[in-house]
């Protein structure tokens, strides 16, 4: 490989992708666990300090990939190592590396074994979800993609619940299955392109066949991330068995790649089908927000209704996705960041729950805020935004989303009705049992309210709940460009107006 050449005065994005590698390979050699918390700590809080400077020296104006770096891989199948960011994945980067250092933070006392092996899998996850985010070269991409399976099949394997094996495999054979047919698209375009360079696969003039083909590979592949009815079986039971760190890991990033995985190639590479697949996607999302608020609704156990509440709020994502216009679009991106900060926030509670209850069961944890007003207050903060309260983060994501729907479909907008009061049914209902509960609860007198190191962990997510609910232009200015170019290059290709799915034209030109 020869040496990456960058935009910017150092390659910064090569230095947040790898130096977390350099990190677990210091912290393999590490003997006290102690040590090991500390060391990785440090790290992921410099390497989100230092992915600011992306936001800082971003230039807004223009929808181009920046901070750049190309060198020549596997020259003989034109694989590059190319990577940058745009308006869209910058975000996401900054979501990844701003995360990290809280799930070291929320396992201080929850990982008792194995720790050194544990912050190793966190600092290898920190590396392979940023290149995904930052990857312009579709092999490179695939890598990534694949590589952040193992840490973390890893972490519910080894560090999980009772049914943890269950739960890792699961989760493994899943996501392989939806590799399968990624890998299938990436060859079928390289065929096509003569390149694996992912600009170069956008706006292309390809058949209609072509366009169907590849994007329901791309469907099936990024739907199970998301994950979309009805592939989201895998999703509770890895939620339910991993441990605090890789459930806030789980909602906040790795759900992202598969509607990052839409933006980034469904809508520009294969636009006439995105637009002919539009009514069904919309279906679907419309299907699990209603299906995630009924059955969360109907939840005991503390993470199973958080993670039920992820397939309602990701059908927003996919709503505002495939809406294919600016305020859907860009609605989507800040549901995709907004979730990120609220559910890992409520995965970060049930947690320190769990670790004092070592229980999961909501009848357990009745009445513990009358003793732990601290944990109340926050738990009260981060449910109202997961209901989309005015004034919260997540009101901004999901009312763009609904605006965008309505230009779309109204009838579309009417039926994700019942979804928005389902979400305030079961978080409230959440809310009240834990801060209140009933005349008659469990003894919690004993239990110490939250310590400096939780407060610190869940405050930086309070900021954001805030600070994205009362002013959230500095996060759609920077998507703004990009969100544009893409519509662009969607535009190119509509199907004629009132064709069925069914009918879809395969053979066309």
């Amino acid at each position: 490989m020869t040496t990456p050449s960058s935009t910017g005065s150092w390659p910064i994005l090569s230095f947040l992708i790898f130096s977390p590698l350099a990190a677990a390979a210091v912290a393999a050699f590490i003997r006290d666990d102690r040590w090991a918390r500390w060391w990785a700590l440090a790290f992921t809080t410099v390497i989100a300090a230092v992915s600011l400077t992306l936001y800082t020296g971003f230039n807004t104006g223009t929808a181009a990939f920046q901070f750049t770096e190309t060198a020549n891989w596997i020259a003989a199948l034109k694989i590059q190592y190319a990577i940058g960011v745009d308006g869209i994945s910058l975000l996401l980067v900054l979501l990844t590396t701003l995360i990290m250092p809280l799930c070291v933070l929320c396992s201080w006392n929850y990982i008792q074994t194995r720790v050194k092996e544990f912050m190793v899998c966190l600092l290898v996850m920190e590396s392979a979800m940023v290149g995904v985010f930052c990857a312009l070269d579709f092999v490179l991409f695939f890598v990534f993609w694949e590589a952040m399976l193992i840490p973390m099949a890893l972490l519910i394997g080894i560090w999980g619940g009772p049914r943890k094996i269950y739960a890792s495999l699961k989760f493994f054979i899943y996501t392989m299955s939806g590799s399968v047919f990624l890998l299938v698209a990436l060859i079928a375009l390289r065929l096509q392109v003569g390149s694996f360079y992912i600009p170069d696969m956008m706006g292309k003039p390809y058949s209609h066949e072509f366009q169907t083909w590849v994007f329901l590979a791309f469907f099936i592949s990024f739907a199970i991330k998301v994950p979309m009815f009805p592939f989201h079986t895998w999703l509770p039971a890895a939620h339910v068995e991993a441990p605090t760190a890789g459930s806030v890991i789980l909602a906040s990033v790795l759900l992202k790649m598969g509607t990052y995985g839409f933006l980034r190639f469904s809508l520009p590479i294969t636009p006439w089908a995105a637009a002919y697949f539009t009514p069904l996607v919309m279906g679907l999302s419309v299907v699990a927000i209603t299906y995630g608020g009924l059955t969360a609704l109907g939840q005991t156990d503390l993470k199973k209704l958080v993670a039920y509440s992820s397939v309602a709020h990701m059908g927003f994502a996919t709503l505002g996705i495939f809406a294919m216009n600016t305020m859907g679009i860009e609605g989507a991106i800040m549901v995709m960041i907004n979730h990120g900060v609220t559910t890992g926030a409520l995965f970060i509670t049930v947690g320190i729950i769990y670790e004092r209850l070592h229980s999961r069961d909501l009848g357990q944890a009745a009445g513990m805020g009358k003793h732990m007003p601290v944990l109340a207050a926050f738990a009260g903060v981060f449910s109202l935004s997961s209901l989309a309260f005015p004034g919260t983060n997540s009101f901004i994501g999901e009312f763009m989303v609904m605006a965008g729907g309505f230009q779309f479909s109204p009838l579309m907008m009417v039926l994700v009705a019942p979804g928005v009061v389902l979400a305030a049914a079961y978080m409230l209902r959440m809310l009240q049992k834990f801060a209140y509960g009933s005349t008659k609860n469990p003894d919690h007198s004993k239990l110490k309210d939250l310590g400096f190191r939780e407060v610190a962990t869940l405050m930086p997510l309070l900021i954001f709940v805030f600070w994205i609910g009362l002013q959230p232009e500095p996060f759609t200015r920077v998507m703004k460009a990009s969100v544009e170019n893409l519509l662009q290059q969607t535009a190119q290709a509509r199907p004629p107006a009132g064709v069925a799915v069914a009918q879809i034209p395969v053979d066309s030109k």
